[in-house]
């Protein structure tokens, strides 16, 4: 199976060039070209010969192509590792959802409500919990790509009716439970910093309208101020716009966060997707080194508050999630509370604390794929490596190649520098790159099915099993269901084979139906 191609795919921009890694590595490609090229010009205009033995060259490139073979080989399992455990969350997540909603009873008995009533609220909590399944998901991705917090267009909907305070009466800062304690924090610390505020917050200018609450400040989506330069607040909006700022009509009518719940946060709320902007730099590392240049002789004519205050503020970025486990905690509530009241089967209530289980362990696993990354000293020797290996190249293939010893060191350059960064490049699979992995749709479409687990009106199975439609004993017996039960017996098509009715005729109708499909499937 070939790979999504980002960069054909579409309306080419500059931007999707960033999809391969000749932006990254052209500098270091263009710098030992002109190096061969200098060896080059004076080995053969001048009666000096820049020449050295090749003796080491054969082994030292065998040995650097291994290791950096070994170096995109790691990083490529860290991606397919990435893969396999949202494909863990999907599974768990969906089990739970089916176990929630098939095998917690809808009736219960509730003092002081009606049976009718009872059954709305029990469904109503269902429903709930599945919602919060989604919100886990939800949340992980907001916490893979360093984006703490709950204020966020996507997730804080389906979460913002949990509980505050450990105590419901004192509505104090001290009480103020995890999760929305460190949220708040964060977000109070990111509109402390000077100069960084996100202008990608809440407005939405699709024309739906959020319904107050009395319990909530007045932040919406219609009321924070956006920079429309900027961004989009729909992802799929800035996803789907041309190069000249038209959008195609699909993805300009296609906001998946207006299926959430309309609601007022304590904070602006942030966009679902909000990836960095792509500046000069992203296409031309070299001018990387003149900001750092830059920025280093800015601190050293800081005063000592200031840097400490800028040091403060780039520490904001390590801030944790824990909103993942938070949730978790909440659907393990759930279970210890619905299991006794509704006389679950044992094995299920088993089942749903396991699925549980694995959405944890399988959090757990990205967060160490997120926070180990190859260990510098590794990746700092291994580029110096290749960069002395690229250096006396020229020096040493002159004589057989001659002129050709230009193109020739270009490509060797290209080549193992660019299976260099496609290690880096991969390492970490969660970020907005093109080449990461599409957090976004996974979420989507696990919203859907959620979804549609929760439209199963779960009907007994008699209702739909004894219908004209079915044909149970096909091909065998080609007589629907609906014919056959209103026999008393079971009777075979073909009275001629002297069964009696009943157990023994059925017994050779599934003989026969299987004799008849093995023989038939079989290729000649």
């Amino acid at each position: 199976m070939v790979a999504h191609n980002p960069l054909f795919h579409g309306t080419w921009t500059a931007k999707r060039f960033q999809a391969t890694v000749i932006n990254d590595i052209w500098p270091e490609v263009l710098f030992f070209t002109l190096i061969a090229t200098m060896v080059s010009a004076v080995s053969k205009l001048t009666p000096h010969q820049l020449v050295i033995p090749s003796g080491l060259l054969t082994v030292l490139g065998t040995v650097l192509g291994l290791v950096i073979s070994f170096r995109t080989s790691s990083a490529y399992e860290r991606y397919q590792d990435g893969r396999k455990m949202w494909t863990n969350i999907s599974v768990a997540s969906k089990n739970l959802a089916m176990m929630f909603w098939v095998h917690v009873p809808a009736t219960r008995s509730i003092p002081g409500v009606s049976a009718e009533q009872a059954e709305l609220q029990v469904i109503m909590e269902k429903k709930t919990m599945i919602n919060l399944i989604q919100a886990y998901s939800v949340s992980l991705k907001h916490f893979l790509r360093s984006e703490p917090g709950v204020y966020y267009q996507d997730l804080y909907p389906l979460i913002c009716f949990l509980p505050r305070y450990a105590n419901e009466g004192a509505h104090s800062p001290e009480d103020k439970l995890p999760l929305w304690s460190s949220s708040d924090d964060f977000e109070e610390s990111r509109k402390n910093k000077k100069g960084n505020a996100n202008p990608r917050s809440a407005a939405d200018s699709s024309g739906h309208h959020p319904q107050r609450t009395s319990s909530l400040p007045l932040h919406s989506r219609n009321n924070t101020p956006v920079d429309d330069n900027k961004s989009q607040t729909s992802w799929f909006r800035s996803l789907g716009r041309t190069s000249d700022g038209r959008s195609h009509s699909r993805r300009n009518t296609f906001d998946p966060e207006k299926v959430l719940p309309e609601v007022d946060s304590h904070h602006p709320l942030k966009p679902s997707r909000n990836p960095p902007e792509s500046s000069l730099l992203d296409f031309i590392p070299l001018l990387r080194f003149f900001k750092w240049l830059g920025r280093a002789l800015l601190m050293r004519s800081m005063p000592e508050h200031e840097i400490e205050a800028r040091m403060k503020r780039k520490k904001l970025d390590q801030v944790e999630s824990n909103v993942p486990m938070e949730l978790c905690m909440v659907l393990t509530s759930y279970t210890a509370c619905s299991v006794p009241s509704t006389k679950a089967n044992p094995a299920i209530a088993s089942g749903m604390t396991a699925n549980i289980t694995s959405m944890q362990d399988t959090f757990s696993n990205l967060e160490r794929i997120r926070n180990t990354p190859l260990p510098f000293a590794y990746q700092a020797h291994l580029r110096i490596s290749l960069w002395l290996y690229l250096l006396f190249l020229p020096f040493q293939i002159f004589n057989p190649f001659g002129w050709f010893t230009i193109p020739g060191t270009a490509f060797a350059s290209f080549l193992l520098l660019g299976f260099l960064e496609i290690g880096q490049e991969i390492e970490n699979p969660f970020n907005y790159d093109l080449n990461d992995l599409d957090l976004d749709h996974f979420c989507l479409t696990l919203q859907r099915e959620l979804h549609e687990i929760s439209a199963y009106t779960n009907p007994e199975p008699s209702s739909f099993i004894f219908s004209a439609w079915n044909h149970p004993f096909a091909p065998s017996d080609r007589r629907n269901a609906a014919e056959i039960v209103k026999h008393s017996h079971y009777t075979l098509p073909d009275k001629k084979d002297g069964l009696e009715p009943g157990i023994e005729s059925i017994r050779r109708t599934l003989v026969k139906s299987w004799r008849e499909v093995d023989s038939t499937t079989r290729h000649p």
